[in-house]
């Protein structure tokens, strides 16, 4: 099967707020854009696989963790983004990337999004796993 790039999903929730998630390939796999579509600011952030991961793993802890909170998560590499678990108005996750970016994505959405994140890791993978044959 070949994946043609770019790859863009939208989740939508009950109310029809949407997330967009958007994957294009790159020398070194895939970037993952996480936009509010509906939103005329265009709010959005840029992952690549280590971020994405990271926001997976924050997704479920998220979950686990409420009411109680998290502390929350710092990365550095190419997109250097801090995730925080916030309660009010309803739980969101709020991601801040150190360019002045953000994205803030309510409890909603978490189920779906990780799911594709899942997706999107698996693609991002098989994609490095294709750009590191042809560089032998």
């Amino acid at each position: 099967m070949i994946i043609v790039f770019p790859r863009i999903r939208e989740i939508v929730d009950g109310v029809g707020a949407r997330l967009r998630v958007s994957m294009d390939a790159c020398p070194t796999g895939a970037l993952i854009v996480l936009e509010e579509p509906g939103d005329p600011r265009k709010p959005h952030i840029i992952l690549d696989a280590y971020g994405t991961e990271l926001l997976g793993g924050y997704i479920m802890s998220a979950r686990l963790a409420l009411p109680t909170g998290l502390p929350d998560e710092e990365m550095d590499g190419s997109f250097p983004s801090t995730f925080k678990l916030v309660s009010s108005p309803e739980p969101a996750i709020l991601i801040l990337q150190r360019d002045g970016r953000k994205l803030r994505i309510n409890s909603c959405f978490w189920d779906k999004l990780y799911g594709e994140l899942c997706m999107v890791l698996a693609h991002t993978r098989d994609r490095s796993r294709q750009s590191a044959g042809l560089l032998h």
